[in-house]
């Protein structure tokens, strides 16, 4: 992709006249858009009947949005199956957990597994590939749409077919997956794999084991099926690819775009919810390491359905989204959707156009981005992010074990995004690590919630930490198998023997009378919890009162030249907070980890760099306006005045760049 930063929206010329997409494309150059994405939910545009395929409509669009300025990324259109694939073919149809079959109508209503989806999927992607891979304007490729957004796991018999393949590829024989899931509870003891159900309708729960599995067979299923898209299109198209994906899906993010070229994430998160926005930008940077992330959706003021609307976003927080986007990494920010949808269920969704071409509530904010994003792009496209020293690991596998095990509601976005919050307010920058991810270069790691810790990941981990890291284990890391099931062992298996403690007990300890004491400091103590004797580990927190008065819940151990901290309760309430912020705080301090620019919470800095020159883009995000405090002399690159050493305002949703002198 070209040097530059995008700005852009999702447009869907196939449900307007010439008229209005000419009026459509004048109002985009006014507006500063300068790339859109199309044809995701045309299928039936491109191909009306069975085998009749004619791109031409959109061979033209690209070619008028090119001679315009305005360049494209093109999709597959497989979310939206046209009516020929579902009329009278229920064995297509995707099943949900209850048995029912979906019908024609919405999206994702058919199975992606289905052996003739894929086949006039690949012939369809392959003809796209053809005919538009080389067309001046388009540059890149975004796969379907939000796999898996309305969706989960399907359990047609197309699906129970290949469930049972996964199964054999996996354990090989039916005795070791008996063995590994302990099917002699209940009698659940299986002859042949044949005989493994899906998760369907039971009278109380499934094995977990077979509920896992079944999960994380899907999110196989469906980047397999990225990939065969991929595949097909490389073979015509040497363009970047994608998929806009979020964390909210049936999906496991490190696999989906393990074989892609970028990533991209859709966010709706409203205002107040700024730090889930910053933790996807945080998230997606990574998975992709040292390219650019693209936001293919968010809206430009809010969004809705026939059933649901959110708060618009308040006058200048846009522009604030852009410019931390922009500044974490990002190269592309843009928006659902262009022109407001006259049908269909999205109808009142926000967009920047409305459905009768008058600028929408959000419009003045757009244009104020675009301001933005000119008096960025010099300083953005020459300078690279830099690595954070603090890494939080994420784990969308995590996020099935939760899935499994619920307890009492436990989610794993919420929680992961506790723990996020902890570290921003902190005023640490920070990156968000899929499990896989190389470790080297940071001081301090935090896993918490992965029930399922694998031997590579606490291999990569002892490693780090021998070399003179900080790792943070837990809450409710690593008392579970591969096989979601308990180590027989010892409750958090090889974690106990690193950590020099033991696991005496692990129960639900909110509301036992249990409270930490940790740092000076007093907490409620909750969540499922695993509380510990210190053994050849100093005790950093101890419990008092409730049924396990003197245990420990914090302990540390020196490895090598770092150390192991093992966290096996959570700190609850407004004095668990600070507990938590301290903890952060110290284990930082003894890592190493330094900020060379301190702002006030609700404000981020993301630290960049060019040729060894440091630049910061400081951007206010809770519109209260904050304070920035430079230990020397820095020069603003935007009024290109000198700011000296020491504390000054930001105003609200206001941004700066930064450079050192």
């Amino acid at each position: 992709m070209a040097k530059k930063l995008y700005h852009g929206a999702a447009y869907y010329p196939e449900l307007w006249d010439e008229k209005t997409i000419l009026t459509d494309i004048r109002l985009m150059k006014e507006t500063g858009i300068n790339v859109v994405r199309i044809g995701e939910f045309a299928w039936s545009k491109m191909e009306p009947i069975e085998g009749e395929i004619d791109l031409t409509f959109f061979r033209q669009i690209i070619s008028l949005l090119n001679e315009n300025g305005i360049e494209v990324i093109m999709c597959t259109p497989t979310a939206t199956p046209p009516i020929w694939m579902s009329d009278n073919h229920p064995e297509r149809m995707y099943v949900d957990a209850d048995g029912r079959t979906m019908i024609h109508g919405s999206r994702q209503h058919i199975c992606t597994n289905n052996p003739y989806f894929r086949k006039r999927a690949a012939i369809l992607t392959n003809e796209l590939a053809k005919a538009l891979g080389d067309m001046p304007g388009v540059i890149g490729w975004q796969l379907d749409n939000e796999f898996k957004c309305h969706v989960a796991e399907c359990m047609c018999a197309t699906c129970k077919e290949q469930w049972h393949k996964w199964l054999e590829h996996r354990y090989h024989n039916v005795e070791q997956l008996n063995d590994a899931w302990g099917t002699d509870i209940w009698s659940e003891y299986y002859h042949h794999f044949e005989q493994v159900p899906q998760p369907g309708p039971v009278p109380f729960l499934h094995n977990s084991s077979l509920k896992t599995m079944y999960q994380l067979f899907s999110t196989e299923a469906i980047a397999e099926f990225a990939e065969e898209q991929a595949a097909i299109i490389r073979e015509h198209s040497q363009l970047p690819i994608t998929h806009n994906s979020t964390i909210m899906f049936a999906v496991d993010n490190e696999r989906l775009f393990q074989n892609l070229d970028f990533a991209s994430f859709d966010t709706y998160a409203p205002a107040a919810s700024y730090f889930s926005y910053l933790f996807n930008c945080d998230l997606w940077r990574n998975l992709k390491k040292g390219k650019d992330f693209w936001i293919m959706e968010t809206s430009p003021s809010y969004s809705a359905s026939l059933e649901s609307y959110a708060t618009p976003h308040p006058k200048g927080y846009l522009k604030a989204e852009a410019v931390a986007s922009y500044a974490l990494g990002g190269a592309g920010f843009c928006y659902w959707l262009w022109r407001q949808q006259r049908a269909g269920c999205e109808q009142p969704h926000g967009s920047v156009i409305s459905a009768w071409g008058k600028p929408t509530v959000g419009y003045e904010e757009v244009l104020e981005t675009e301001k933005a994003r000119i008096a960025i792009e010099p300083f953005i496209t020459s300078t690279r992010p830099l690595q954070a020293e603090v890494a939080i690991t994420y784990s969308d596998r995590a996020k099935i074990f939760l899935n499994t095990e619920p307890h009492k509601g436990l989610h794993y976005k919420e929680l992961i995004t506790d723990i996020y919050k902890h570290t921003l307010a902190a005023g640490i920058h920070r990156d968000l690590l899929p499990e896989g991810a190389e470790l080297s270069g940071y001081k301090l790691l935090l896993t918490p919630f992965v029930p399922y810790l694998s031997d590579d990941y606490i291999n990569r981990a002892k490693a780090f930490v021998e070399q003179g890291g900080v790792w943070i284990v837990g809450p409710m890391t690593g008392g579970r198998t591969e096989h979601h099931t308990i180590h027989t062992d010892a409750a958090l298996g090889k974690l106990e023997e690193l950590a020099g403690m033991e696991t005496a007990f692990t129960f639900p300890i909110e509301n036992t009378g249990s409270v930490g004491e940790a740092y000076g400091l007093t907490a409620r103590l909750g969540l499922w919890s695993a509380v510990f004797d210190g053994k050849d580990a100093k005790v950093i927190g101890t419990i008092k009162g409730g049924l396990v008065c003197g245990k420990a819940f914090l302990t540390e151990k020196q490895l090598g030249k770092g150390k192991l901290v093992m966290l096996g309760s959570l700190p609850t309430g407004e004095e668990g907070s600070k507990m938590l912020t301290e903890m952060i705080h110290t284990y930082a301090r003894e890592a190493g980890v330094l900020a060379d620019i301190k702002a006030t919470e609700g404000t981020i800095v993301a630290p960049r760099e060019q040729d060894g020159r440091k630049y910061w883009i400081v951007v206010n995000m809770d519109g209260k306006g904050g304070s920035v405090t430079v230990p020397q002399a820095v020069r603003d690159c935007i009024t290109q005045e000198n700011i000296p050493a020491g504390e000054w305002k930001l105003g609200k949703y206001d941004y700066r760049v930064l450079q050192s002198i």
